[in-house]
């Protein structure tokens, strides 16, 4: 039955029946995520690093009815160019997408959910959701963390979204036992910046090490996904007070204007891009370029195993 909603391409296709590496990527930074015609050109070379890695790219979203795994550059060019007119799909928003013929692009969590269905153990974005500041009274949360409870996609990102209230976001994800591993470090990066104050679980320090710990997780039947924190690389990050200013500007913007839910992150971070005269987005960039790099390396040693 799943096979009827979902249309992987065909060069992905053949890369999984022969055991080679994937690496899956959503479509909402294309989307939502960056202005056109940069949202176009960091996604298509955020597919060539991968490929350039040793790994296939298999960029996500909901096309006529179906999660296709594996946009040809036509698909990426129209989400980019519809920007956020197309739909923006989350877990709760599959069944009516699908169900209406409405396209949509994935967030991480409903990426993890197609590529989970396509057999694709290792996923690559900017960085995952979270708890909202003053989400221990609204109750904002996002559904990225409960598919990260239940789903066997590993997410190589650059830590959890800076805009969020990051220790809230690790109790969250501690309680359902989400391992966060930190890619040649202790301290969880925080996105725009390699400090964030809060430390990870466990520090691996190369892709074959991680490979073996989602191999030992995934064999004992232990469900989830694991979030594998990479920093951004040194010469792109932000000062971390400066940034923390922006964000907290930011921030009181959007409780004025009362932008909740799934809103809340794109506007935050359009925010933060005009505070910062534009840095924000290039470091987004290049957070991404620098997931892609490593998650390829981590499929490669994974599908070695």
């Amino acid at each position: 039955m799943i096979s009827k909603y979902l249309d992987i391409n065909s060069n992905i296709k053949k890369a999984l029946v022969v055991k080679k590496p994937v690496v899956a990527l959503e479509s909402t930074i294309v989307s939502h995520g960056m202005p056109y015609p940069q949202n176009v050109e960091t996604a298509l070379k955020v597919e060539e690093i991968v490929s350039a890695n040793g790994a296939t790219p298999a960029t996500i979203a909901i096309i006529n009815g179906k999660f296709k795994v594996g946009l040809d550059q036509d698909e990426i060019e129209y989400l980019g160019k519809s920007g956020k007119k197309i739909e923006k799909a989350s877990r709760r928003d599959i069944p009516y997408l699908i169900s209406k013929k409405i396209d949509g692009a994935t967030t991480v969590a409903s990426t993890m959910i197609a590529a989970n269905m396509a057999g694709i153990k290792i996923f690559a974005t900017g960085g995952i959701g979270g708890v909202h500041r003053g989400g221990d009274k609204s109750f904002d949360i996002s559904a990225d963390l409960q598919e990260l409870a239940n789903t066997n996609v590993a997410v190589v990102c650059a830590g959890i979204k800076s805009v969020l209230d990051v220790g809230l976001t690790l109790e969250y994800l501690e309680t359902h036992g989400v391992s966060v591993l930190g890619y040649k470090t202790k301290e969880l990066p925080a996105f725009f910046t390699q400090k964030s104050g809060f430390e990870v679980d466990y520090q691996l320090n190369t892709a074959s090490e991680v490979a073996n710990f989602l191999q030992a997780k995934w064999s004992m039947n232990l469900k989830g996904g694991v979030v594998i924190a990479n920093p951004i690389p040194t010469a792109h990050q932000l000062d971390y007070n400066f940034i923390t200013k922006i964000i907290d500007n930011a921030i009181n913007e959007a409780q004025m204007n009362k932008i909740k839910g799934k809103e809340s992150t794109p506007f935050l971070l359009a925010k933060v891009k005009e505070l910062t005269g534009g840095k924000s987005l290039d470091a987004n960039i290049q957070l991404v370029y620098n997931n892609a790099r490593l998650a390829a390396e981590i499929a490669v040693k994974f599908a070695k195993l």
